[in-house]
């Protein structure tokens, strides 16, 4: 385990812990100096030999106590400084850190990964084929996502064949690995199709698992799930209805959660997200990390505790740790742990549009965006995106920043009066009006999502009118504007939903089968499992149609 220290740091006699599995392996004591002079702007490489078994293993290092660097740098030691007027700190900060190895290995390790391929051990000579052929067999049922024939084995223990007889038992297994992990059947989902082109037809149980698979694990279907489609079992309304619970209440549901909510609500933006530090020094990655945190671990709520999918809109709770707390000012949150809090009655972060991820995937760099996050409002709440814009509009005016001599008394023109010009003229007003309103109430949200009452000088003012009357003024009444569109709201969520399911945009002919599932998700009080049902039950999701082949494969 080896680390450098970066650029421009000094030492004044820090020590830095180097462990393993919590536990401390050597403590380096720094000398005090530069840490870093050379051209790469590292410093000499530390390091320390550790011998470990073979597994997964949790390496640390850090610098023990606090120095003198300002709290941000702690927070973040790897990018910028947040000392004013200039790029590095002279605080020491870690460069990297390298694990290399193994060194002087002594034999093979004995870990989780190893034991789902070796489901089987030869004693002898005589017990090495069978054996292999009952692990090539088990790596191919899982790989390929359905029961194998003789006919698929066949190349493969040929490819074990050749590994054993250059060398050991393993190596034979080695080779036949690298076999199933090369083929066609692994990296692509097949499903059958008939002959005649524009046949609808009903996809097999075994294609049936893998859609399921990939849909709530994002991943291949256990033994059991298998099991149940290769005997037939998983067409039986019941049958797949228990199956579906199973595999929701199952840890592997979290990434449905990561991977459809990083979808849906732009959370995956926000790694790409960078707030100008001039304009939001409270901003580091640590709070981005907090925010998409939080929105995760809500929406996994939603989903383990089956609850009504509008509660997404509406939750009196959420999901903090200091960090975040801090962020939002809401008190007595201490440590790095999330835990669930429950917010006061008038609190401005009940559901998604008070979090700090929405929030912040909403804004530009510099400011707040009342036209982004009254797009996504419309988009992914609603389900009604605005139009494109129309070309060769101009793009709004950035305030023009004081300087230090004026600003006291400079007077910079507030988001709101600088969209003023684009919300009065035609064509930009009709798609404005519809927008903007919607942005406007979250204006006391600033790009981070940090609560504010002014924006500059001007104080904020966070009503507006909406399309169909209503006036809103702040989160609190804009939420309780979005109420009566409940259901349409579900139906977004379904549109969302099953979109993801399919792997393809919907088109109108899908429209009917996402009210469907909508008007029977009502009778279920919109729990999210009754959304997760309809999707799986409804033909989109258990039956194709043949398309024409294109000219090239023909």
């Amino acid at each position: 385990i080896a680390f450098k220290l970066s650029r421009g740091g000094t030492t004044k006699g820090e020590q830095v812990e180097v462990s393993v599995n919590g536990e401390r392996v050597r403590l380096f004591d720094l000398a005090a100096g530069r840490a870093a002079d050379n051209a790469e702007g590292e410093g000499e490489s530390q390091q320390v030999r550790v011998p470990l078994k073979a597994g997964l293993q949790s390496i640390g290092v850090t610098f023990v106590a606090k120095n003198y660097a300002p709290i941000e740098d702690t927070l973040q030691p790897y990018l910028r400084s947040m000392m004013p007027g200039g790029v590095w700190t002279v605080a020491p900060h870690l460069g990297s850190v390298t694990i290399t190895g193994p060194y002087q290995t002594t034999g093979v390790g004995d870990t989780p990964s190893r034991r789902q391929i070796f489901v089987c051990h030869p004693g002898n000579a005589q017990r090495e084929l069978p054996c292999a052929k009952e692990i090539i067999s088990t790596l191919a049922r899982r790989a390929f996502r359905r029961p194998v024939t003789d006919e698929d084995l066949e190349p493969l223990m040929a490819f074990y064949q050749a590994g054993r007889n250059k060398g050991a038992f393993d190596d034979g297994i080695e080779i036949a690995m690298r076999r199933i992990l090369a083929s066609a059947e692994l990296i692509y989902r097949f499903e059958r199709e008939p002959a005649k082109t524009g046949e609808t037809y009903r996809i097999s149980n075994v294609e049936l698992a893998s859609r399921l698979s990939f849909f709530l694990w994002s991943s291949i279907p256990d033994d059991e799930l298998l099991k149940m489609a290769s005997q037939g079992k998983l067409k039986d309304p019941a049958v797949l209805e228990q199956q579906v619970r199973r595999m929701l209440a199952d840890p592997r549901s979290k990434e449905l959660v990561n991977n459809f909510a990083g979808q849906w609500l732009y959370l995956r933006n926000l790694q790409s997200v960078v707030p100008a530090l001039d304009d939001f020094p409270d901003f580091d990655d640590n709070l981005r990390q907090a925010f998409r945190r939080e929105t995760e671990m809500f929406f996994d709520t939603i989903v383990r505790e089956d609850r009504n999918v509008i509660e997404l809109l509406t939750a009196n709770y959420t999901f903090l740790n200091e960090r975040l707390a801090k962020h939002y000012e809401i008190p007595n949150i201490y440590g790095s742990q999330f835990r669930r809090v429950t917010l006061a009655a008038d609190s401005p972060r009940r559901g998604l549009l008070g979090q700090g991820s929405i929030l912040t995937v909403t804004s530009l760099a510099t400011r707040t965006s009342p036209v982004l996050r009254g797009k996504w409002v419309l988009e992914n709440i609603l389900g009604t995106p605005p139009p494109e814009p129309p070309p060769n509009v101009p793009a709004l005016k950035e305030a023009v920043r004081p300087t230090d001599a004026s600003r006291d008394t400079a007077q910079v023109p507030s988001v709101r009066q600088r969209l003023e010009e684009h919300r009065t003229k035609e064509p930009c007003a009709s798609c404005h009006k519809m927008m903007d309103p919607i942005g406007f109430a979250l204006e006391n949200f600033d790009g981070v999502g940090k609560w504010r009452t002014q924006d500059g000088r001007a104080p904020i003012d966070a009503s507006g009118q909406l399309v169909d009357g209503t006036k809103v003024e702040g989160p609190a009444k804009l939420r309780a504007a979005l109420l009566p569109y409940s259901e349409q709201f579900v139906r977004t969520v379904t549109e969302k939903l099953l979109t993801y399911a399919l792997g393809r945009g919907l088109a109108y002919y899908d429209m009917p089968v996402v009210r469907s599932i909508t008007k029977e998700a009502a009778r279920n009080e919109y729990r999210f499992s009754s959304l997760i049902l309809g999707i799986v039950k409804s033909p989109p999701f258990q039956m194709k149609i043949k398309l024409q082949q294109s000219a090239a494969r023909e």
